[in-house]
């Protein structure tokens, strides 16, 4: 293939985009429900926790993004030429972690307790069908519910801000600040406060809600997709997927990338391009992810802490947060925050579901193509199978009583968090052997990267023996 060169960088401002997708990806599990409920039960003194999962995000993120500025090509495409099964692991890690319905079950539980339904069961099912419904239609109505979900976030996101700030005190804000340094206060396990961990925490919980500080799992690889679909860096000159997943038939598909020339003149415009980049995720998904879940800890800390149960394991806590936000207010902010839990959480499983679709339909055709030598696939009728396979997989759950929101959603996370560690080794292993040393991620970074890395596996681990010590 001709080598062509690194393109010119764009505006600032036409660069946004990417980032808010990812994270309104994690807004529903993580940010609205883990962290939430944690601080419910220990206190604003596991905030750290937060800022640390975000933070490592940003930076496992952003060397994903460095290998399709480079090479044109998602990540997938890349990690299945260097490794035979990779598009095997992501197909079953994506399945396997995103098909549990946690955050549809929260959705529908909170729908439920609003209007009065005995079993939120049913109102999934209907919620999964209509999302399955939703992006089977075709471009129209896709179009039409992707406005109403940017339209959503403009709104909700605001009036959770507005209703932390109204309600919290001097104290909650000093609470939190302490708590992003690991102090805790005195809560009935821990008479004397705590430093970082307090005890009785479960450790599978705080791993989930440490995931999910974000998008988590392999939804953190989407960032790939996006950098090549908005065709930014050498993404310039690749052919674009997000139309052949709305056209039923045969489709000439062109998966890698343009090779770049790395002269001088291309290399200059990779770092301009990368400081762009930097800068923008920086903002958008690190700053503004962080702050949305700072604001939603704050509010669970001024209306839920010690008003729920110590013992309590599910999503109680958005309930007793609505009465006190109704009693502090008016009644009507109480409901309205409720409703606007239930939309986020509807329209984040949405996202997941078309995300993870995407990324097994992407990695179906990489590996059909590669053994059949074949460069005409039907990506469209295989997106359609992996979203209903889902959906079948979620209603067939609820249909055996899995239903528990917090327990499904707890569940997806650690496996997710298990495939985050995979894929932070994948994708730097890769980037190591496969770009320039001139255009690799410096030492510092390196050692941030290696440090994750560690964490997770470490983390995983111990979370998996601690869980079997529980069973055994």
């Amino acid at each position: 293939m001709v080598k062509k060169p690194f393109p010119s960088p764009i505006k600032f401002g036409k660069l946004l985009g990417p980032s808010f997708i990812i994270l309104a990806l994690g807004l529903g599990s993580g940010e609205v429900i883990l962290w939430p409920f944690l601080v419910s039960k220990y206190g604003l003194g596991i905030a750290w926790g937060a800022l640390l999962g975000i933070t490592f995000q940003y930076f496992m993120n952003m060397e994903i993004e460095r290998y399709s500025l480079l090479k044109g090509e998602s990540v997938f495409v890349g990690m299945n030429k260097k490794f035979r099964l990779a598009a095997h692991w992501f197909i079953i890690s994506t399945f396997v972690g995103f098909g549990i319905p946690g955050i549809i079950a929260a959705s529908a539980k909170v729908f439920s307790h609003l209007f009065g339904f005995s079993d939120h069961k049913f109102v999934a099912i209907g919620f999964l069908a209509i999302i399955g419904i939703v992006l089977s239609s075709g471009k129209t109505v896709y179009g039409m519910m992707e406005k109403i979900t940017k339209t959503v976030l403009l709104i909700g996101a605001p009036f959770i801000f507005i209703l932390s700030l109204i309600l919290a005190s001097k104290t909650d804000w000093s609470a939190l600040l302490k708590g992003l340094v690991g102090i805790g206060e005195t809560i009935s396990q821990n008479p004397n406060g705590y430093y970082f961990l307090p005890l009785g925490i479960t450790l599978a919980t705080f791993l989930a809600a440490f995931a999910y500080a974000g998008a988590g799992g392999n939804l953190n690889l989407t960032q790939s997709i996006y950098i090549k679909e908005k065709g930014y860096g050498m993404g310039k000159y690749s052919q674009k997927m997000s139309g052949l997943f709305r056209h039923h038939k045969l489709q000439e598909i062109k998966l890698e990338g343009q090779p770049c020339d790395f002269s001088p003149k291309s290399i200059s415009n990779f770092k301009k391009w990368w400081r762009l980049v930097s800068f923008e995720h920086l903002i958008v998904f690190w700053l503004i992810g962080f702050l949305t879940m700072s604001f939603l800890m704050i509010l669970s800390y001024t209306t839920a802490f010690n008003q729920v149960n110590a013992e309590s394991a599910d999503i109680s806590f958005v309930i007793t947060e609505s009465v006190q936000i109704g009693k502090e207010l008016w009644p009507i902010f109480g409901t309205l925050f409720l409703l606007a839990v239930v939309i986020m959480l509807f329209q984040t499983q949405l996202g997941v579901l078309d995300s993870t679709s995407r990324i097994m339909a992407e990695n179906f055709a990489i590996k059909k193509m590669q053994n059949k030598k074949k460069h005409k696939i039907n990506l469209s009728k295989i997106y359609y199978y992996f979203l209903w396979a889902q959906i079948a997989f979620g209603i067939l759950l609820f249909s055996f009583n899995f239903k528990e929101p917090l327990t499904l959603i707890v569940i997806g996370a650690v496996i997710n968090a298990m495939a985050m560690f995979i894929h932070i080794g994948l994708v730097n292993w890769m980037n190591f052997k496969v770009l320039p040393k001139k255009v690799q991620a410096p030492i510092w970074r390196k050692i941030i990267i290696g440090i994750i890395f560690v964490f997770f596996g470490i983390f995983s681990i111990i979370t998996i023996v601690n869980q079997l010590g529980k069973l055994f």
